[in-house]
């Protein structure tokens, strides 16, 4: 009996091609969180709006989600920073993100952002810090995490 139950372990890893996360899933499926990393660097809002839509989406989809807004993007951690309503739904870009961030998701202004530009901590809005490279390094090569850059 001992060796059937190893046997049928062994089978179940080797069916999970060798991953022991997979072999604990439901019909061979990996049971892993989801997690989405997106890197903002867009100046166009159009851009930056899609790109929050679908961040968002992931996250109602129960993916964990992590931004990064460099350059351009950046723009959107400012607390004084408007930028326009896009239709259909009249929101911008700066609402997606507040949304996101209301469900959980990290945001941050990449490292090099503040020291390149006139701008301190204290202008960012309330609930984005300053990425540290080595953790978001480690964050990217986590292997269920998906990355998309706009």
């Amino acid at each position: 009996m001992k060796k059937l139950m190893i046997f049928i372990a062994a089978m179940a890893l080797f069916a999970a091609g060798g991953n022991p996360a997979a072999a604990a899933g439901h019909g061979g499926e990996a049971v892993q969180e989801k997690k989405l990393f997106v890197t903002l660097v867009d100046v166009d809002s159009q851009a930056r709006g899609m790109t929050l839509v679908l961040a968002n989406q992931a996250a109602a989809q129960g993916a964990e989600v992590r931004v990064l807004l460099c350059g351009d993007g950046a723009q959107l951690a400012l607390r004084e920073y408007n930028p326009p309503k896009l239709r259909p739904r009249d929101v911008t870009p700066k609402q997606l993100l507040e949304n996101l961030m209301q469900n959980g998701a990290i945001v941050e202004v990449c490292a090099i952002f503040l020291p390149n530009t006139g701008y301190s901590a204290e202008d960012l809005t309330d609930g984005i810090g300053v990425a540290n490279p080595a953790e978001v390094a480690e964050y990217m090569m986590q292997p269920n995490v998906k990355l998309f850059t706009r």
